[in-house]
C-alpha cells in the first residue's frame, strides 16, 4: 500500500473502483493514513482573476465565449485587488490561493507580467500560490516559478478517449505537454478532472491511468462533480451521485497515495455526511468561498462548522514542500521570448457543442 506505482492499468483501476463500497472506503482510508494526517484538510480559495470570453469550446464551461450563459465577464484584476482577496482568504483559514484566468494559453506581455506580480505578492503573504492559465511553454513556466508559484493546475478533464466528446478546440497531448513543461521547474503539478459529463466508468479509470502513470505523479488531484450550467452543452446532465464521488475519491487515493485529493466543484449538491465519507476515503483538500470561479460553493463558515463536527483541522501552508523564493522582475533570469507556440486545434466537431453555439447566436 505504501509503494508508488506508475504502471496502473485501466482494468486494475476498474477493479478497485467497483469493489464493495465499505471495502473500498476502508482500503482508501488505510492508504490515506499511511501518507497523510487523516484529521487535516487543506482549505484553498479559488479566485477568478479574469472571467469569461474564453475561445475554447469546453462543453462544461460557462466561460466559453461561444455559449450564452449568465456569466459576467471581467478584465484582469489588479494586483491590489488580488492582494485584498488573498488577505481575506487567509483570515478565513485558507492556506492556498488558486488564481484562474479564462485564457486558452498564456501569452507574453503586460497581462502575464501582471499575473507574475500577483504571484509574488501572494507568496510574500506566506500562502501557497496556484495558477490555472491554460497552456504554458517551458519558459513561461520558468517565469512563474521564479515569481514564487507553488503549483500549476492543468486538468486532464477525462480520459483521452472521452475528452474528444467534450472539447474540440485543443488536444489531449497539449495538456500533457503543459504538465511536462511545468515539471521542468520546481513548481508542483495539480491535475485532475470532472465526473458526471456522460462518461463511462472506464473513462474515469482511463483518466486515473493517465495521471497515475506520470512520473512523478501530480502532487494535487482535483476531483470535480459537474455543475451543469444553463447555456452550456452539458446543461441537461443529471448531477452525479454521492456514491460515485466517494468511489472516485477513494480510487484516486489508492492509486495516487501521496497526492492531495481535492474535493472540488459540486460540493453544494453533497450532504455533510457525503462530504464526511469523502474525507474518510482520502479527500484532504477543499475550496472555500461562495464561488468556484463561476459556480456556487458552500459558505466558508459552514465548512468550518463541519470541520469542527468532524474534528478536522485546516492544513498549514508549505507542509508538503517548502515555500519558494520570489525573484523580483528586475532580477529575473527568464524573460519574455514572444513565443507563439502552435498548440493543437483538432478539426473534429462535437454536435452538442455546435448546437449550444447556434442557440447562443440566436439568444445574443
Amino acid at each position: 500500500m505504501s509503494t508508488i506505482r506508475h504502471n496502473w492499468t485501466k482494468e486494475e483501476i476498474l477493479d478497485i473502483y467497483n469493489k464493495p463500497l465499505m471495502e473500498l472506503m476502508y482500503e482508501a482510508a488505510t492508504v490515506h493514513r499511511l501518507h497523510h494526517d487523516p484529521n487535516t484538510v487543506q482549505v484553498s480559495t479559488l479566485l477568478s482573476i479574469k472571467t469569461g470570453g474564453c475561445p475554447e469550446d469546453c462543453g462544461y464551461c460557462p466561460q466559453a465565449a461561444r455559449y450564452h450563459t449568465d456569466i459576467e465577464g471581467n478584465d484582469l484584476m489588479t494586483v491590489s485587488h488580488v492582494k485584498a482577496q488573498a488577505l481575506r482568504a487567509k483570515a478565513s483559514g485558507s492556506s492556498r490561493v488558486c488564481m484562474g484566468a479564462a485564457w486558452r494559453n498564456v501569452k507574453d506581455g503586460p497581462e502575464f507580467d501582471q499575473v507574475l506580480e500577483m504571484v509574488r505578492t501572494i507568496n510574500k503573504l506566506e500562502m501557497e500560490v496556484c495558477c490555472t492559465l491554460g497552456m504554458v511553454t517551458e519558459n513561461q513556466a520558468q517565469r512563474l516559478a521564479e515569481a514564487g508559484l507553488y503549483a500549476y493546475n492543468h486538468n486532464l478533464d477525462s480520459s483521452e478517449e472521452y475528452y474528444k466528446e467534450v472539447i474540440s478546440t485543443r488536444g489531449y497531448e497539449d495538456r500533457l505537454e503543459t504538465i511536462d513543461n511545468v515539471r521542468k521547474t520546481n513548481v508542483t503539478v495539480c491535475s485532475g478532472g470532472i465526473i458526471g459529463m456522460g462518461e463511462k466508468e472506464s473513462d474515469r479509470a482511463g483518466m486515473l491511468v493517465a495521471l497515475s502513470t506520470l512520473n512523478p505523479q501530480p502532487e494535487s488531484v482535483p476531483i470535480n462533480a459537474l455543475v451543469a450550467v444553463e447555456g452550456t452543452p452539458l446543461e441537461n446532465q443529471k448531477p452525479v451521485s454521492i456514491w460515485d464521488m466517494i468511489r472516485m475519491v477513494a480510487t484516486t487515493r489508492i492509486v495516487m497515495p501521496e497526492a492531495q485529493v481535492r474535493l472540488s466543484a459540486g460540493r453544494t449538491e453533497m450532504s455533510q455526511e457525503g462530504q464526511a465519507m469523502c474525507f474518510f476515503s482520502g479527500a484532504n483538500s477543499i475550496f472555500a468561498g461562495d464561488k468556484l470561479l463561476t459556480t456556487p460553493n458552500p459558505d466558508v463558515n459552514e465548512d468550518m462548522k463541519l470541520f469542527d463536527v468532524l474534528g478536522l483541522n485546516p492544513q498549514k501552508p508549505f507542509i508538503k514542500k517548502m515555500q519558494p523564493t520570489s525573484i523580483e522582475a528586475k532580477d529575473s533570469q527568464f524573460h519574455a521570448l514572444g513565443e507563439k507556440p502552435k498548440w493543437t486545434r483538432p478539426d473534429h466537431k462535437i454536435e452538442r457543442n455546435e448546437e449550444a453555439k447556434q442557440k447562443a447566436k440566436v439568444l445574443k
